[in-house]
């Protein structure tokens, strides 16, 4: 059966892990959307892998990994990210793929990225400064580059200058820095030919191994409450994260896509900007406390807070999530009591799904149910039954909550620190 993961909050849900726990039991893992804004950490024993743009079953030997044409690719981290994988002993050749679709992000891109957030003041998204939503801008207005220009020197280089000379222009107005063009062709077709054997057309390829039942698993970035459309906007990404954008972002049918799975934290988190209901500094501190909640990506310290049953509801919702696979449970070790956010308030209203205007979600309140905790150390419990018997009421109460069962539970960052349920 083919799988589609998805994240159920703001993305850092840890699906990463849970995209290499599943990868055993499936032949190719497809990333459909994003850029390298995102990051995966995945643990294998003692060693640490930090991926952003490859797909996390790049560490399952034989599995295939594809990079859609919804993705933005900065071709020169990739590069360095295949050749850091190489130096890692894992081998690439003949098991990655990218699509020669997908749109390349440029250096002009970060430049306009770092530009406007910074010209933004009071009014900022918390975005990487990677330049992915000037990417997907460009995509959108078709003045974008994609990775198959890259194997086209003449037009890649007419399409490089036209636009470097257009945002050179406009960042000499606003007092940024520019580009240089011919240090970018330099660069880009550098990088190009070092990909030249990993581009392919992944749409055609995906149809053609689902043809020969090979089990698919893709793997989202980011996460529902970051969806372009979906998400809390204008605080998201550029992209669609959800279950249907992975579609989109992949050349697969819906209905070729047989199981729909949510992965959450036993709390809630995010980085960047915007509204938070659940948000707590205390959850934050201890967290941080435990060297936890730092983005794979950036290095930020992420805001940390209660489950907000609101959103993984919703989520569960607008995805078809079939079941859940929770992370972090070992987080919430050490806690007396713990909360899970059932509603909100908002004036004299009861809501039970997250309002689309940001500045109402800014003024809910969240209503609490309280739990007990459990506190004893999780981390060597390796089935659910073994699990402190108020873990695992907290567990079924996310279910009830949530609507959907959770069939994988995480208690620590390595491979063997997750159990079925």
């Amino acid at each position: 059966m083919n799988t589609l993961l998805v994240g159920a909050q703001w993305g850092d849900e840890g699906k990463g892990k849970i995209v290499d726990v599943l990868t055993e039991k499936h032949d190719v893992v497809f990333r459909s959307q994003g850029g390298n804004n995102a990051g995966h950490t995945v643990w294998i024993g003692p060693k640490k892998y930090v991926l952003h743009l490859v797909p996390s079953g790049i560490l399952r030997p034989g599995c295939i990994c594809l990079i859609g044409h919804g993705t933005v690719v900065d071709p020169l981290s990739l590069v360095e990210e295949i050749k850091g994988l190489h130096k890692q002993g894992i081998k690439t050749k003949g098991r990655l793929f990218i699509s020669d679709r997908a749109h390349v992000v440029m250096p002009y891109h970060r430049v306009l990225d770092k530009g406007r957030e910074a010209a933004a003041k009071g009014k900022k998204i918390g975005t990487t400064g990677r330049g992915i939503g000037p990417t997907y801008n460009d995509k959108a207005s078709r003045v974008g580059v994609r990775i198959g220009d890259l194997l086209n020197k003449q037009k890649f280089t007419v399409s490089v200058k036209e636009r470097v000379q257009e945002v050179n222009k406009l960042a000499k107005q606003n007092g940024w820095e520019t580009v240089k063009a011919e240090q970018v062709l330099k660069d880009y077709l550098s990088a190009g030919k070092f990909l030249s054997g990993y581009i392919t057309d992944t749409a055609v390829k995906v149809n053609e191994l689902v043809a020969k039942r090979k089990k698919i698993m893709f793997e989202g970035a980011q996460g529902t409450l970051l969806d372009i459309d979906c998400g809390t906007y204008p605080y998201v990404t550029s992209s669609n994260t959800t279950s249907a954008g992975l579609c989109t972002g992949s050349g697969l049918a819906p209905n070729r896509v047989g199981k729909v799975v949510g992965a959450l934290k036993a709390y809630t988190s995010r980085v960047g900007e915007g509204p938070f209901p659940t948000e707590s500094q205390d959850i934050a501190d201890m967290l941080h406390a435990l060297g936890r909640e730092f983005g794979a990506t950036t290095g930020r310290a992420r805001r940390c807070g209660w489950l907000d049953g609101v959103l993984i509801r919703y989520a569960a919702i607008i995805n078809g999530i079939d079941e859940f696979a929770i992370t972090n449970l070992d987080g919430l070790d050490t806690l007396k009591t713990l909360k899970i956010a059932v509603a909100y308030r908002l004036g004299n209203k009861t809501l039970t799904a997250p309002p689309a205007a940001i500045e109402d979600l800014y003024a809910c309140k969240p209503v609490y149910k309280t739990f007990k905790g459990w506190q004893s150390d999780t981390t060597k419990i390796r089935s659910f039954r073994k699990l402190p018997r108020n873990a695992q009421i907290y567990l079924q109460a996310v279910e009830k909550i949530a609507g959907a069962k959770i069939k994988i539970v995480s208690v620590g960052p390595k491979r063997e620190q997750t159990f079925s349920v």
